[in-house]
């Protein structure tokens, strides 16, 4: 099977948005009057960023879903995307379950594939995506101010749980240990939520690379500080299905290291004024996705941890970084 067959059998299809679909050289897209594009790029390299055993069709819904989690921290309606894909072989075997997987959730958010590119190499996805949001209303990193709450949609640490047991240094019953690598290789983007959240939150990053070191890019792109509510954290991991399952007992260093490090769990991060806790209670009520407010945004520079009762967590958590 050539590079054009492959294309032409799992990827061609017809699209709305660009009148050219992936059979020229560009894509053409025109936003809506009074919108913006809204574009980000995510790369997924086997062994840095998915194992060699994933399933297929996670690993195509995962592609998208990365790409997605940006535009639903920017407050961004998905248009379409494109897909560069570097393939060892041309395997009809993976092909299908990954087209099959991305596909599902492209049609699920109404976001179209128009163009790409392909080739021979080792096993490496990047996607672009495009979304549009209303002029002047996107979320930014740069919106963050003293005296805002910080939230956090869904639940954190079960991605970094099943990381911990394929790296051999935690043990899970086989139920909580496939409940929480579901989390991590078929991660859910909050698209509904950032959309809701336009003219509630004041700033909001996705978590990807773990929720201080996210977190940090907010504060810095804003100029102010955070301090962080360590017990409202780790409920944040409490409240997530392979704990619940499990009965709880994790040590309580690596339970909040998953939470506040652990990373690939595409949440949202965001800041809201404390007086809008009603309009940010009502965007989760609307997009379905429960949310917590786990600290606060202060003037002080840096980023500080605390008890359930204010006192100093001196450890720090670092996030990952390729190539720290």
């Amino acid at each position: 099977m050539g590079e054009f067959q492959l294309i032409d059998r799992y990827f061609k299809r017809r699209a709305l948005r660009s009148p050219l679909g992936v059979g020229d050289d560009c894509a053409l897209l025109a936003p809506a009057p009074g919108m913006q594009l809204a574009v980000s790029s995510d790369m997924l390299l086997e062994g840095h960023h998915f194992l060699a055993t994933v399933d297929p069709v996670r690993l195509g819904h995962k592609a998208l879903a990365v790409n997605l989690s940006d535009l639903a921290a920017c407050g961004a309606q998905p248009l379409a995307f494109t897909l560069a894909l570097a393939l060892p072989q041309a395997d009809e075997r993976w092909l299908e379950p990954f087209s099959r997987g991305l596909f599902a959730l492209a049609d699920a958010q109404g976001c179209e594939l128009v163009g790409g590119d392909t080739t021979r190499g080792p096993l490496n996805i990047c996607i672009t995506v495009f979304g549009e949001v209303p002029a002047g209303q996107a979320l930014l990193r740069s919106g963050a101010r003293a005296g805002d709450d910080l939230w956090v949609s869904g639940t954190l640490g079960d991605a970094r749980l099943a990381l911990e047991v394929f790296r051999g240094t935690l043990s899970l019953p086989e139920p909580v240990f496939q409940s929480a690598r579901l989390r991590m290789e078929q991660p859910v983007p909050r698209v509904a939520l950032g959309q809701a959240l336009r003219g509630v939150a004041s700033a909001a990053i996705d978590v990807s690379d773990g929720l201080l070191g996210d977190l940090g890019h907010i504060l810095r792109q804003s100029g102010v500080g955070a301090t962080i509510d360590a017990t409202a954290a780790m409920d944040l991991l409490a409240a997530g299905p392979a704990l619940q399952q499990s009965g709880g007992g994790l040590d309580q260093e690596l339970h909040l290291g998953c939470v506040l490090a652990g990373g690939d769990d595409y949440e949202l991060a965001f800041t809201a004024p404390a007086a809008r806790r009603d309009a940010v209670q009502a965007a989760a009520a609307q997009a379905a996705t429960p949310v917590t407010r786990i600290g606060r945004i202060e003037a002080e520079p840096g980023l500080r941890l605390v008890d359930g009762r204010g006192r100093p967590i001196e450890r720090r958590y670092g996030s990952f970084d390729h190539f720290a």
